[in-house]
């Protein structure tokens, strides 16, 4: 290899180096620009930034050729400056540019496509704008696909032939690369020399690859998830800002649902229930500012965050939101240290944010675990952390989207107990979603219920739980009891699907009747109003709570046939078990509901 010319390596190398870095920094661009561009030119501009790839490299040239001849615009200007960029070493770099600029486009979109939305989301309830968010979010999680990307631009770039070969030409030891080296050594008969140009060509290409694949194996916050659960039991939070108060009155309208919803919240828990796809979660997307609306306000302590008519739209950075989301949405390449950092407001010295990070570890009693990554926590641990996060901006709202969802029923248990004395204590406005009635019966101390769009009863639990407003409230709220509903008489009501007379109490003004499962009682005898034979269909239970199912006035003909649904403490029905079948039940008057 002595006597071989190395000057197609230096030249390859000169112009693959300086073409990849500027796809690097265009073609990341181009992605992030694109990412969330939904304009009419969309297509045509994908098209363009595409067509090198598809299109035939000596085609490419050619049209390079045209652009900076002599007799087009560009090569004029160019001219005039005294500049020539035809048979130039530039030339190829330009060429280079243009044929690996689709490759880096496309992985580094795919790359940013494939994160997480609501770490975005999330991002942007913290506080952070929006070159925050590009550089410390969406880059680093990109950062495999970007560098897939860069890898590939670079290999692409070395080995480019037919564009550079029509606008930079063959010259020896000025515009001559590995890849027009090997083509001419084979014309040649010169196989040793195009044996070792290709030969670097490979060796560069595989080097490089294999640099990026051993960097991305001893990336840290990959690691799967090593440690323990640890027990939370107890915290210690005060704010001393007074009670402050929500007040939501907007109407987003989308493809096939429409929210129209109005709420207020002072400083007491609200749970929001609801079904699935009710619009529980687009709520709060709105009160967030993660989504907008199409109309109406809200308030917050007197703020507008969103004002239609004023044209008021506050950037969730503004709006002092804490959201903790259902998948917690942590910052998978932070530390939980630098995760908690995020969302703490700008101005502090360093030592004011580590004072006040190390004090919402305390909060979570998670000290010491302040160098670990989200993937080595529990589950429990996460949302810990992602309520440490939120409280570290000091937000004058909390927004909980099903925080517990993902959660074993121990764990579940626990971190509930935690949060209840950590929503007990804070002083600003908290909206829990969740469709568990139990969940939010424990947290909260009012409750909103959410149909298809809207809030269609809200007011305190006991009372929106014993007097339900209407049907859908009481099914929402746990209700399994319901039948179709006769008025026979003041105070006597035919209930069609039990095949039974109930005597009930008030003006019995309705199509249904219900009664809740833990309201049936069961009586050693049918002296009393409203107690009917019933006979035991079936039965599931939980380690301490029993669902019978039974059938009134005629035992069943199959397992489907049943009227009611009884729940009862396992004790009590080993009390009543033995008094024989069929067992007497009783519907009390007092808990009879007619909607």
């Amino acid at each position: 290899m002595s006597d071989y010319d190395l000057s197609p390596l230096w030249i390859s190398l000169r112009i693959a180096g300086l073409a990849t870095a500027i796809t690097f920094g265009v073609g990341t661009l181009a992605a992030y620009g694109m990412l969330h561009y939904r304009g009419r030119w969309r297509s045509l501009i994908e098209a363009l930034l595409l067509a090198p790839l598809v299109l035939p490299p000596t085609m490419v040239g050619f049209l390079l050729l045209l652009l900076f001849g002599r007799r087009t615009l560009l090569g004029q200007l160019l001219a005039s400056l005294n500049l020539s960029v035809i048979f130039t070493w530039y030339a190829g770099v330009i060429t280079a540019v243009v044929v690996a600029l689709p490759l880096m486009y496309r992985t580094a979109l795919g790359a940013f496509q494939q994160i997480d939305p609501t770490l975005v989301a999330a991002a942007r309830t913290l506080g952070a704008s929006r070159a925050k968010i590009f550089t410390q979010v969406l880059i680093p999680l990109a950062l495999p696909g970007i560098l897939a990307g860069v890898t590939l631009s670079f290999a692409r770039a070395l080995g480019e032939f037919g564009a550079t070969l029509m606008l930079a030409g063959n010259i020896p030891g000025r515009t001559q690369t590995l890849s027009m080296a090997i083509f001419f050594a084979v014309q040649a008969g010169d196989m040793r020399g195009a044996a070792i140009s290709s030969a670097l060509v490979l060796m560069l290409s595989l080097g490089v690859m294999t640099a990026v694949n051993l960097w991305f194996q001893r990336r840290p916050w990959q690691r799967p998830p090593s440690r323990p659960l640890q027990v939370l039991t107890r915290r210690d939070l005060d704010f001393s800002t007074p009670a402050p108060r929500l007040w939501v009155d907007i109407d987003k309208k989308l493809p096939q649902f429409e929210l129209q919803a109005q709420l207020s919240c002072d400083g007491r828990p609200l749970g929001l229930l609801g079904a699935s796809g009710s619009g529980k979660s687009l709520l709060l997307r709105c009160i967030a500012g993660i989504e907008t609306p199409d109309g109406g306000r809200i308030l917050l302590n007197e703020r507008a965050l969103f004002d239609a008519e004023q044209g008021i739209r506050l950037p969730p950075a503004q709006r002092r939101v804490g959201v903790i989301f259902q998948n917690y949405a942590l910052f998978p390449h932070l530390t939980v240290a630098q995760n908690i950092a995020f969302g703490i407001p700008a101005g502090l010295s360093e030592a004011e944010k580590q004072e006040r990070i190390q004090a919402q570890l305390r909060l979570v009693k998670l000290k010491g675990w302040e160098n670990r990554y989200p993937t080595e926590l529990s589950g429990g641990q996460q949302q810990r952390v992602a309520l440490a996060r939120a409280l570290a901006s000091e937000p004058e709202i909390l927004l909980l989207d099903e925080p517990f969802s993902a959660l074993d029923a121990h764990l579940r248990s626990q971190l509930e107990q935690e949060m209840g004395e950590i929503l007990a204590d804070y002083k600003g406005v908290t909206l829990l979603v969740t469709h568990n009635i139990e969940e939010a019966f424990r947290l909260c101390g009012d409750l909103a219920v959410m149909e298809q769009g809207r809030i269609i009863a809200q007011g305190d639990k006991r009372q929106l739980f014993e007097a339900p407003p209407c049907l859908s409230v009481a099914q929402l709220t746990g209700c399994k009891n319901i039948s179709r509903a006769k008025l026979l008489g003041p105070q006597r009501v035919l209930a069609l699907d039990w095949g039974c007379e109930l005597q009930v109490q008030g003006s019995p003004a309705g199509e249904y009747i219900a009664i809740r499962a833990h309201h049936l009682t069961f009586r050693p005898d049918g002296k009393l109003p409203n107690t009917f034979p019933a006979w035991l269909v079936k039965w599931s239970e939980t380690p301490h709570r029993l669902t019978l199912f039974f059938k009134l006035g005629s035992p069943p003909a199959h397992r489907q046939d049943y009227h009611l649904q009884a729940e009862v403490w396992r004790e009590r029905w080993r009390e009543v078990e033995g008094w024989g079948s069929p067992w007497w039940l009783q519907l009390d008057p007092r808990h009879l509901r007619v909607f």
